[in-house]
């Protein structure tokens, strides 16, 4: 055999994978879901992993992009304060808002302070969790974790809430329309809104989502400062609304206390103090923002976050100081409905009535509401993450790990948008009612982060160390009394809530997590059956309750795993289905397997398979494998059948020496191609001589049957097959013949064939070596085999090639052995042959 080479097989490797011919992977034609289709064409096209990794933020870019959830804070905090003050004190409730709101200062400056801390020591993602779960180890830090958790939720149907008193307010300022009953299904369709953003893969990066906060910051801060200077020279308005009964009228007025309820009088002064403390802690809500995403930041992103942490803090802290002494001046009263807001009422008052007034109200509160329902869109960047950290730690389910079409954590957003739009018609969109729930979370999550750094620097020798346990002990301390506050002076409004979800949400992710260890470590360890060592010998049986297609594919790759016994097995619990499926069995094209028929007169077939198979282990000594043809319908024919399959595989598989495997068949598919069939005539069909045999994996058949050697679906079971004589006849040259397709060889007589190899195998035959080669062309595809051979320079999977030998069968299946090939060139190839 002479050879004669022109060009490389590498280039030819590279022309083909640039090519993709018709039988490359890429031209597989596998229908899309209806679900798929209805996903991209409401979500865009699926994005590559190679689009998962954006650049690093700015410090200004990130801060606007990480700021808003606690920015925002300042827009309705002072006004929760009020609402607790004015139904106990009255008018005295607005000279009380200060001090209050001094203290929250202060909380302010010490956690500012300790999140600096956490920046410093944590530069990646996670914030509180990632502290509590280093320092005091995974389950500790599933308090952590519920508390995020909560923190996220109520945060969105918070923040939404706001966002839509913003417009109401503005509306009902500028306009006199009332829009409150509407407010809980606008808020409804925003969290739809931002969830459909971030399905689609919303990004909070670049300026689109850092505008809202500085322009929010630029217009508070002017109307703040402006009202402070109106304050200075006497010009600034009240708000005389006290007892304005319009839009639901005012929360209250003040206690008349009278004879004898002194002492009721001092406990339901504290009680509101406290509550106003405790609702004023919401403007603090979002401080931990920014450690949660320190990893946006660019290098260093420890020192661009710590610098970051400082503006917001100052932003925030001089936005509410403004609010609270513009609210003490002007005595604006928050109302029931929460329509107008505080915010509202003061830019109204400050900025006047004419048309410069109504502007400016109009920009101050589309700035609110941008600002509010940007800051509900960080927990849904927020949620999904930490969602997937707690399950990558095996303490949430595993399909919160899975990125979706979009490259977004879509099931974490999807259950975000749920429960806080659940949330959200719960309380009827009350925000003062959301806010009860509120801070229990967010400063647990802080109590936990100043703990974890309390342990960090007590177990360390390190500068200024005593400085930090001092700022980090305060605040894990100022943190801690504010969740308890919450627990017992809100437990009645809502809060309770909270108190009862948390403990058994720590106990389930717990619980969750047990489950999960369980699963590995069983799946780690060996069993009693793994000891005893894998025979080297095999029985495969295919289950068969019908003749048809899904069976004969059984059939034809049970054949390919080259069993020692392959039986076609019936268990029968309907004589009468037996004798039909036997007669039927007889006149198709698997009758070459006897159909062996058990009967099961209990109809326990899980029971019946699984002592099939301990009994054929017994009498052959062999590895069985119990192969379960599976029809795969359309979902709404799914109802139609049973999951037999299945639970025998579920029984089977727990036997040593026994495996189940499921060949699945897509019926939707074959019941297309038969259609097409149909309206193609007798497209596809061989005729006379006996019926159709399975190409690879069939037994050999009789010289005069026609074999086609890769069937389709749209074969007919009991159709007749007729040969047409128009190939030469044994022995002849075919050299100038062109080729025939796969499909038309028939055994026994000499074919010329043109295609590609697709794989190539180094086996034994006889005890020696061959080198076997699949031929594929659009047809279907044969076996060449090169008896001793190890490897043939060209003969390599993507070549295309041209061969001529007889055609007959190896080990029960159709091959060429030791045929004449020529390597063709390949698509871009320069001409040039290599023949064997």
């Amino acid at each position: 055999m002479s050879t004669s080479t022109t060009g490389t097989a590498p280039e030819a490797a590279t022309d083909a994978s640039a090519q993709p011919s018709a039988l490359s992977a890429a031209a597989v034609d596998i229908p899309e879901s209806l679900g798929y289709r209805i996903k991209r064409t409401i979500l865009g096209k699926p994005l590559v992993n190679d689009q998962l990794f954006g650049e690093k933020l700015s410090r200004p870019i990130a801060l606007g992009v990480l700021a808003p959830d606690c920015i925002s804070s300042s827009a309705y905090g002072t006004e929760q304060m009020l609402t607790q003050l004015i139904p106990v004190f009255g008018l005295a409730g607005f000279t009380l808002v200060m001090p209050i709101t001094g203290v929250i200062l202060v909380l302010l400056i010490v956690l500012t302070l300790c999140y600096r801390d956490v920046v410093s020591v944590y530069t990646k993602a996670g914030g509180s969790y990632v502290v509590a779960r280093e320092q005091f180890g995974v389950k500790v830090a599933q308090v952590a974790a519920v508390a995020l958790l909560i923190d996220y939720i109520v945060t969105v149907a918070v923040q939404i809430a706001a966002g839509t008193i913003a417009v109401s307010s503005w509306l009902s300022l500028t306009f006199n329309i009332d829009i409150t009953s509407w407010s809980i299904w606008i808020s409804v369709f925003m969290i739809c809104l931002l969830c459909y953003g971030n399905l689609r893969g919303i990004r909070e990066a670049g300026r689109t989502f850092a505008f809202p906060m500085y322009f929010y910051v630029t217009m508070i801060g002017l109307t703040v400062v402006a009202g402070l200077a109106r304050l200075a020279v006497g010009d600034l308005p009240h708000a005389n609304n006290f007892t304005d009964t319009r839009y639901g009228g005012a929360l209250g007025t003040a206690l008349d206390p009278g004879a004898g309820t002194h002492a009721i009088l001092s406990f339901v002064a504290i009680s509101g103090l406290l509550r106003a403390f405790a609702n004023g802690g919401s403007s603090l809500t979002g401080l931990e923002a920014i450690s949660n995403g320190v990893s946006a930041f660019r290098k260093p992103a420890g020192r661009n976050a710590r610098k970051s942490m400082f503006w917001m803090s100052t932003m925030l802290g001089s936005l509410v100081l403004g609010v609270s002494i513009l609210a003490w001046q002007t005595h604006a009263t928050p109302y029931e409905s929460g329509s107008p807001s505080v915010l509202g009422q003061l830019s109204s008052l400050i900025w006047g009535h004419g048309a410069f007034g109504n502007i400016m109200l109009t920009i101050v509160q589309l700035a609110t509401a941008l600002i509010l329902y940007t800051g509900g869109n960080t927990s849904f960047n927020g949620f999904p993450f930490l969602a997937s950290f707690v399950a990558e730690d095996s303490f949430l389910p595993r399909q919160f790990l899975h990125r979706g079409h979009r490259l977004a954590f879509s099931n974490g957003i999807i259950v975000l948008a749920i429960i806080s739009t659940a949330l959200l018609l719960f309380t009827g969109g009350n925000l003062t009612r959301l806010v009860s729930l509120y801070a229990i979370g967010v400063f647990t999550g802080f109590t936990m982060a100043a703990a974890g750094l309390f342990k960090y620097h007590r177990n360390r020798n390190e500068k200024n160390r005593t400085i930090k346990l001092v700022i980090n002990g305060t605040a894990c301390v100022l943190s801690a009394a504010v969740v308890v506050i919450f627990a017992i002076f809100k437990f009645t409004e809502g809060a309770w809530m909270v108190v009862v979800v948390f403990p058994v949400g720590v106990f389930a992710l717990i619980k969750l997590n047990e489950r999960y260890r369980r699963e590995a470590a069983a799946l780690a360890g060996a069993p009693a059956s793994a000891s005893v060592p894998t025979l080297t010998r095999s029985t495969v049986l295919v289950l068969v309750d019908s003749v048809d297609l899904a069976v004969v594919k059984a059939l034809r790759y049970a054949r390919s795993l080259r069993p020692v016994e392959l039986r076609a097995v019936h268990l029968m619990i309907d004589s009468k289905h037996a004798e039909h499926l036997r007669r039927r069995w007889d006149a198709s094209i698997a009758a070459d397997v006897p159909l062996e028929v058990i009967e099961v007169p209990d109809r326990r077939l899980r029971r019946a398979a699984a002592e099939l198979a301990a009994r054929t282990h017994d009498e052959t000594g062999t590895e069985v494998t119990i192969m379960l043809p599976r029809r795969a319908f359309h979902i709404t024919s799914r109802l139609l059948h049973d999951h037999t399959a299945d639970k025998i595989a579920s029984a089977v598989s727990r036997l040593p020496h026994v495996a189940a495997m499921i060949v699945p068949f897509d019926v939707v598919e074959a019941i297309e191609e038969m259609s097409e069939s149909s309206a193609e005539g007798n497209a596809g069909k061989v005729t006379r001589g006996g019926r159709a045999k399975p190409g690879h994996g069939a037994k050999a058949p009789h010289a005069d049957q026609a074999v086609p050697v890769r069937r389709t679906k749209k074969m007919l079971l009991d159709a007749e097959c007729v040969i047409e004589e128009d190939q030469p006849a044994t022995g002849a040259s075919t050299e100038h013949r062109p080729p025939i397709a796969v499909r038309d060889v028939r055994w026994r007589n000499r074919a010329t064939l043109e295609g590609r190899i697709r794989s190539v195998y180094v086996g034994p035959v006889s005890g020696s070596p061959a080198l076997e080669a699949e031929l594929y062309d659009e047809t279907g595809g044969i076996t060449l085999v090169f008896l001793g051979r190890r490897a043939i320079p060209g003969i390599e999977p993507g070549a295309k090639v041209r061969v001529e030998g007889m055609v007959g069968e190896t080990e029960g299946y159709l091959a060429m052995t030791n045929p004449s090939y020529r390597l063709l060139p390949r698509e871009g190839e320069d001409e040039g042959e290599e023949e064997g």
